[in-house]
């Protein structure tokens, strides 16, 4: 196959919107947290866990839909362990998320094997299958690749607008942006700080725990060890990509999925003599250099990585 036949094959855009929706959940949540003031590097351990707990749901019996009620609130209450130490305790942003991601990852491991010992190959489900949306499905390419997948992408898409009215066009949103940048101004107008921190984390966790559901609920129909792959820690880079704006986190989800989609595209290519290791790092050199060319303009939260302590200035 020619490198640019890639780009004009339905399958290719198919893939990259579809690989786009699990980076939308957690850029998302992700810049909620930061626009409260707080670096959640907890997000790849509540990806895994939102994962395993969804497929788990309904591997025992449970119901789709539930199964991703369930790993949302699993991810909001891990978000409010992870505020207990980094809001009202103020320790460290940086390794509370780092031990929330251990933690995590850890007892979706340990969970996997209490509930399923002795299992050498994960069982399957039945996942999410493809919507396709009346009418606008039938429209050549755009139709096949944006609206005949599965109801959590749909579900993704929808989230930027709403996430972006909730931050930028209503008073709580006004308040999460305030506590992000002058954590004292929102004190002064009788607001908690804490409180306020603590629910942003805690939506923004339910969030990433959507995004690792995805996988194991509408893509691999299973779960295994490692399959979230660094999602989570590009979500965190996809923030600073994005700026901070939902409309740009859009963006650069879809860059990275592209790359990623292409990179296993080129491997297939039978004519190419290339070890498959440079196309595994492709989509990550790529999103690194976008990284860097948009993030020397980035205006980060003033308050973000700085711990409210009530009293000081």
């Amino acid at each position: 196959m020619d490198f640019l036949d890639i780009f004009l094959t339905v399958g290719f855009w198919a893939a990259t919107v579809r690989m786009a929706t699990p980076l939308i959940f957690g850029t998302l949540g992700e810049l909620i947290c930061e626009r409260a003031g707080v670096l959640n590097l907890g997000i790849e351990g509540i990806m895994t866990m939102g994962a395993m707990v969804a497929w788990m749901w309904v591997y025992q019996g449970g119901d789709l839909w539930t199964g991703i009620l369930v790993a949302a609130l699993l991810g909001a209450a891990i978000g409010i362990l992870h505020s207990g130490f980094s809001v009202y305790m103020g320790l460290s942003q940086h390794v509370t998320g780092i031990g929330i991601t251990l933690l995590s990852m850890s007892l979706s491991y340990f969970s996997f094997r209490m509930l399923l010992p002795g299992i050498s190959t994960p069982p399957k489900i039945t996942p999410f299958a493809p919507w396709p949306v009346p009418g606008l499905s039938e429209i050549p390419v755009i139709g096949e690749a944006l609206f005949t997948q599965t109801p959590l992408t749909y579900l993704a898409f929808l989230a930027i607008p709403a996430v972006a009215w909730l931050l930028y066009r209503t008073p709580i949103g006004l308040a999460v942006r305030t506590v992000g940048e002058n954590p004292m101004a929102v004190e002064a107008q009788g607001i908690n700080v804490f409180h306020l921190r603590t629910g942003a984390v805690a939506v923004g966790s339910a969030l990433m725990a959507v995004g690792g559901a995805f996988l194991t609920v509408s893509v691999f129909d299973a779960f295994y060890f490692d399959m979230v792959n660094g999602r989570g820690w590009i979500s965190i880079a996809l923030v600073i990509f994005a700026s901070w704006h939902p409309g740009k986190a859009l963006l650069g989800a879809l860059l990275f999925a592209a790359f990623d989609a292409l990179q296993i595209r080129v491997q297939q290519a039978s004519d190419i003599a290339i070890p498959y290791q440079f196309f595994l790092m492709m989509p990550y050199v790529m999103s690194i250099l976008a990284l860097i060319v948009m993030s020397r303009r980035a205006a980060y939260p003033k308050a973000l990585l700085t711990p409210f302590r009530r009293g000081e200035r």
